[in-house]
């Protein structure tokens, strides 16, 4: 509970259950409602307390002492007119928006829907439903948030320095055979020692959670016998999922995730979660759930048009609204809590432009969202990072967010993977996203993208797969999405991996297949990972972890989705791999700048110059060659006592080829230092000017002898 006190008893309180001098208050939002209670639980008994003071749309009371432990929920009533997007019905037991935890599950009973829903599933969607919901929904806990920290410091690692790594609770650990059986899959499980030091060995500065908020499985899923196990479906903005601990009660369930976090900040890990305010679990209006927000005021949560139906801008049937200030201040209240209660190190927003579109519905960059994040005093110190899309008009904004805000870039993806998995033998596509062209300017810190403001290259988060697609290592082994098991008729995710064309599909025996695939996987990382900007790898790509070609497991809660830990030669190969591309780019700070670099040689900043495949930099003509599969990336510094210079050698092409050397001042001579080419002979030295011999689609790094 919070401890803030209030300056008189005609002043709302902080909304959810707080402290004063007047003793323990439940305010809740409720603008249009007409009566409000407080529903304390001790098993299945129920006492109904009315909250009887109401203004500016709070309605809230002095209660009896809630003591850590105790059950509770709402129930509202108040005008029930679908068409004008009100659905109050106080048969429905409602948790608290502000909660800082739940118990329990949504039971699929035709009881929780505020409408009719018969037996049969048909919805009679104008018709206030009388049954009670309470015996079929869960229950929001009061927790004590003290905990000992012992001396917890934020890790506040740099933008220049941070390696993103975005896993799930569950994936990451359910599998781990270090981890005891009963941790597996846990909150404690990411602090276990071994995860600890797999993450540390690795190279990884930030550990981005998979949504954590509580959350619900969709009925739809339920029915069909599965689970949403992504949890892009939050059921509570303040209490974290409780199917994520070892712990079997609310308390330890808090208290479990704290310590998990205290012992990642111990290790220097930062701990960044995955945040859904642009949806709730409610689903749309008239078919979906009434469990909270919707019970308290469907026509202010929610944004609706004039005839009481949802506008859906995020592609699950509500749209949480943040025009309204007491919902972006919702919003801002779970972060703050989120960092203060839990020291959590920033967010990323899932499809941020739908929390930031104004009147007419169009993305507003000088939102009083963006504005809070830029000025509150908590949450501008933290990492913020936007999903800079949703599936509304105009949905895609990369590059628009302002700052403090950095933002996954997709074009990056883009790019990236039409370099290098465009079909072998043909050329690569003269279209926006594809080609040197592109690729260069997102190796170059995508300040086409990010230029203003001075944020290239730190605002950009670079990937090449995600949580959302396929893995690392299915994009070089599968053509086709292979989703039936998701019970969807393969018509769920992305579309086919029409960018990839080599060969057999899936597994399979053949050596030079296999070796080919695991070289590609290496040009994917190095590339990811020796660019400027902030890289993110998906757990599990650093060793090919593989979904099968299942591109959208979003309900596979099984050994699609976890990690394996028990890797043979190639996968234990490819991990050395990764570790020594993290290594590199700790060492190489040239080739993680904070500003973007130039063309021209500039005291403090990185100069990068590009060059063709016979040594000479890249004209005009050479860079709208739509063939062209080879470039060389040149970094130096001159800011250096001693002066560093870095040759990457991109060659896509599918066959060897002898690419000269640049010949660059105050460069004597190179040394190979990594490649994705196992073959290769690391330490071998080349002259200026000389023929260096280039596999098959392969990335060469080289750095440079100054002269003396």
């Amino acid at each position: 509970m919070s401890g803030r006190p209030r300056r008189s008893s005609e002043t709302p309180p902080p909304l959810g259950l707080s402290r004063s001098e007047l003793g323990t208050e439940a305010a809740v939002l409720a603008r249009h409602a007409t009566a409000v209670d407080l529903c304390v639980f001790e098993g299945r008994h129920e006492e109904r307390v009315p909250l009887r003071r109401s203004a500016h749309g709070v309605w809230w009371d002095v209660v009896p002492d809630l003591a850590p432990g105790t059950r509770y929920g709402f129930r509202v009533d108040g005008p029930w007119v679908p068409h004008q997007g009100h659905r109050h019905n106080p048969s429905k037991l409602l948790l608290d928006p502000y909660g800082h935890a739940v118990e329990g599950w949504v039971r699929w009973n035709p009881a929780v829907y505020g409408h009719v829903v018969g037996a049969d599933g048909q919805a009679r969607p104008d018709v206030r439903d009388e049954r009670d919901s309470a015996p079929f929904v869960p229950r929001s806990v009061v927790v004590d948030h003290a905990f000992d920290w012992r001396g917890d410091v934020a890790p506040s690692v740099p933008w220049s320095d941070t390696v993103v790594y975005e896993a799930h609770v569950r994936g990451l650990t359910m599998r781990h055979p270090d981890v005891p059986p009963h941790l597996q899959g846990t909150y404690a499980a990411l602090g276990h020692p071994a995860v600890v030091e797999h993450l540390v060995s690795l190279g990884v500065t930030t550990l981005e959670l998979l949504p954590v908020h509580a959350y619900a499985s969709e009925p739809d899923l339920v029915r069909r016998g599965l689970y949403n196990y992504w949890g892009y479906n939050t059921l509570g903005f303040f209490a974290p999922h409780p199917g994520y601990a070892a712990a079997d009660d609310p308390q330890g369930v808090v208290d479990e995730l704290k310590g998990a976090i205290r012992t990642l900040h111990a290790a220097g890990i930062e701990v960044v979660l995955d945040v859904v305010y642009n949806h709730t679990a409610e689903q749309a209006s008239g078919s979906g759930p009434t469990l909270s927000w919707r019970g308290f005021d469907n026509r202010t949560y929610y944004r609706l048009d004039d005839h009481g139906r949802d506008v859906d801008v995020t592609g699950t049937g509500n749209t949480v609204d943040l025009r309204d200030p007491l919902v972006t201040g919702m919003v801002l209240d779970s972060l703050r809590h989120w960092v203060q209660e839990y020291h959590v190190d920033g967010f990323r927003f899932d499809l941020a432009p739908a929390l930031v579109r104004g009147a007419d519905d169009a993305y507003e960059r000088d939102h009083p969202f963006h504005v809070a994040l830029r000025t509150d005093p908590v949450l501008s110190r933290v990492k913020l990072i936007a999903e800079p899309w949703d599936v509304g008009v105009h949905g895609w904004r990369t590059g628009q967010f302002p700052p403090p805000v950095v933002e996954w870039n997709d074009r990056f993806r883009d790019a990236v993977r039409s370099f290098w998995l465009a079909d072998a033998g043909g050329a690569l596509r003269d279209a926006p996203g594809h080609g040197v062209r592109e690729l260069a300017s997102r190796l170059a810190g995508s300040a086409d993208l990010f230029g203003h403001e001075d944020r290239a290259p730190l605002a950009s988060v670079n990937f090449v797969a995600a949580h959302d697609g396929f893995t690392l290592a299915d994009l070089t082994a599968y053509e086709q999405k292979h989703n039936l098991a998701n019970g969807e008729d393969n018509r769920d995710g992305h579309g086919d991996n029409r960018s990839w064309n080599h060969g057999v599909e899936g597994t399979t025996g053949d050596p030079a297949v296999l070796a080919d695939r695991d070289r590609s996987v290496r040009n994917l990382l190095a590339t990811l990972l020796l660019s400027p900007g902030v890289p993110m790898l998906a757990a599990g790509d650093e060793a090919g972890r593989t979904q099968d070609g299942n591109n959208n497991a979003y309900n596979q809660d099984n050994s699609t989705s976890w990690l394996s830990w028990r890797h043979g030669p190639a996968r234990l190969a490819l991990l050395r791999a990764t570790r020594e591309l993290l290594a590199l780019r700790r060492e190489l700070e040239l080739l993680r700048p904070s500003s973007a670099p130039t063309p021209d040689p500039v005291a403090g900043r990185t100069r990068l110059r590009w060059f063709d495949d016979q040594g000479v930099e890249m004209s005009p003509a050479a860079w709208e060659d739509p063939w062209r599969r080879t470039v060389v990336a040149l970094h130096d510094t001159l800011h250096e006592p001693e002066r560093r210079a870095v040759a990457l050698v991109l060659h896509a092409g599918a066959g060897a080829l002898d690419v000269v050397v640049p010949k660059v001042e105050g460069v004597a001579g190179w040394t190979l230092r990594w490649s994705s080419e196992q073959e290769a002979q690391v330490g071998a030295a080349s002259a200026p000017g000389d023929p260096l011999a280039a596999g098959a689609r392969s990335f060469t790094v080289l750095l440079g002898t100054p002269t003396r």
